[in-house]
């Protein structure tokens, strides 16, 4: 009696519809961005009240990071790049960093195969991040940084 090996699988890569799966949570993130892209052009956060009220900026006075976010949605919204960055710079200035990891996200992801960046990158881009966002925050609520008020 002979003993035969069990049938081997294909690569998980070849498998019917693992590229897909692979390729759903950016597109559901992609997908979620244009919903709230959309709400936020049809229902205009400029109003006062329309998307309720920043809690930072409710009990401090002063600006958080995001304050203005949503008011640079919505001029992207209706191609108003200049008026979306008077709103909040640092959001505007940060999406193309944030476009070119999403494809790099897919591109990864389609191919199946992924190339690790450095071990020592993301501990960089995390304190970069951190401290820009603490410099825009400072920087906006004093005299001297007032035009990067929203």
């Amino acid at each position: 009696m002979t003993a035969t090996a069990p049938p081997t699988l294909p690569p998980r890569s070849t498998l019917p519809g693992s590229r897909l799966r692979r390729l759903s949570p950016p597109l559901l993130l992609a997908g979620g961005l244009v919903v709230a892209s959309v709400a936020l052009h049809l229902r205009d956060p400029h109003q006062a009240g329309s998307w309720g009220f920043c809690p930072w900026y409710a009990v401090t006075g002063t600006y958080c990071p995001g304050c203005g976010g949503l008011r640079a949605v919505n001029d992207l919204t209706n191609g108003e790049v200049l008026a979306a960055a008077s709103s909040n710079l640092l959001f505007v200035a940060s999406l193309p960093f944030l476009a070119g990891a999403w494809v790099r996200s897919v591109a990864v992801r389609w191919r199946g195969s992924h190339r690790p960046l450095p071990p020592w990158t993301a501990p960089v881009l995390g304190a970069t991040t951190v401290a820009l966002i603490a410099v825009f925050w400072v920087v906006r609520n004093v005299p001297a940084g007032s035009w990067l008020a929203p």
